[in-house]
């Protein structure tokens, strides 16, 4: 039987066991591991894995597939304790909400007879810890798939195959405009989430705003909620990326305080207008691809996915639905373009 391994077991780490177990994969174990022994116990009850290892480098030895699901800042450290017992040729995946940071240690900490292949499924919740896991936490959401530059295609194919088994749609990128374009969708909301709460806590008025605070702002605060030691990993790793928003939406404030002082009513409301006619088309799906269904009598072994034919398969229809032009055959197409500071 071929083995998975999940390092960390929280909402991030428990979810994909989940949903790897609810997806019928055939012939295989997942091991795995977490520093709480009450942690990898709920794990193994509730059936995100089959068997608790003592420890990281027992948990991805004679491993197929490694997934690092811990915090940010411990995953060096990860990497260091479990190098020495991965296998040959193994594939090693993460999830972390950050990658070039990642990538780097990567290619400074793994053997090189492994392959890494950056991810970061785009799904979470406020809560954290394996009691929130949730098998369906990754249906419908993109994962975003980072090789690094010795990986090879059936390393790659795995990877999509793995969010696609998680009910995910992969979406090809680098480590730098991954980390760039997060920070504006996911980590710029954190922080401004984080610092709505914050402002309105430390006002003398608070007492009676607290009674008054409905559901909008719950809404918009409720990424405050989230776990400190992952916003402050977030924030460290990617903070250039972060602060570049920050100053962006800044000056967007300041635009609206002036539309707001000023006697144009028709601008201030044409604003509002044009922002509530784009976030609608967006909610109704003209932003997001669908993604292909797999039939749910199929059943694919990891050796299949090891060998890339059915991930293959799966990379060509998810990136139809993704990109306009064919990925080259063999091999699923990457994005063309880089970064730039202003967008």
């Amino acid at each position: 039987m071929a083995r998975i391994a999940i390092i960390g077991l929280g909402l991030i780490g428990g979810s994909l066991g989940l949903a790897l177990k609810r997806s019928r994969l055939r012939d295989v174990e997942l091991t795995g591991f977490a520093r709480s022994r009450q942690t990898r116990d709920k794990a193994r009850k509730m059936g995100a894995i089959d068997r608790a290892a003592s420890d990281a480098a027992d948990a991805v030895r004679d491993a197929a597939v490694v997934i690092i699901a811990t915090p940010i800042a411990v995953i060096p450290d990860v990497m260091e304790e479990i190098a020495p017992a991965l296998s040959e040729g193994c594939v090693v995946t993460d999830a972390a909400s950050t990658k070039a940071q990642v990538m780097r240690w990567a290619d400074e900490l793994l053997p090189h007879h492994v392959n890494f292949v950056g991810g970061h499924p785009m799904a979470g919740k406020e809560q954290t810890g394996i009691d929130v896991a949730d098998a369906a936490l990754f249906e419908g959401n993109p994962y975003c798939v980072v090789p690094s530059v010795g990986a090879k295609e059936t390393a790659i194919n795995t990877v999509v195959g793995l969010a696609d088994l998680v009910g995910a749609t992969p979406v090809f990128m680098d480590a730098e405009e991954h980390d760039s374009y997060v920070a504006a969708i996911s980590h710029l909301p954190l922080v401004v989430s984080t610092a709505l709460f914050s402002l309105a806590r430390d006002s003398a008025a608070w007492p009676e705003m607290a009674q008054l605070a409905s559901s909008g702002f719950r809404d918009i605060t409720r990424l405050a909620s989230g776990s400190p030691e992952m916003s402050e990993d977030i924030c460290h790793t990617n903070a250039e990326n972060i602060i570049h928003w920050l100053d962006r939406i800044v000056v967007e404030l300041r635009r609206y305080r002036d539309l707001i002082r000023g006697e144009d009513d028709e601008a201030l409301f044409k604003a509002f207008a044009r922002v509530k006619l784009e976030r609608d088309a967006f909610l109704a799906g003209g932003a997001r691809p669908r993604r292909p269904e797999r039939p749910a009598e199929a059943g694919v072994s990891l050796s299949d996915l090891l060998m890339g034919h059915w991930a293959a398969s799966r990379t060509r229809e998810a990136m139809k639905a993704i990109e306009s032009q064919e990925p080259p055959p063999g091999r699923p197409q990457r994005s063309r373009h880089r970064p730039t500071r202003e967008r």
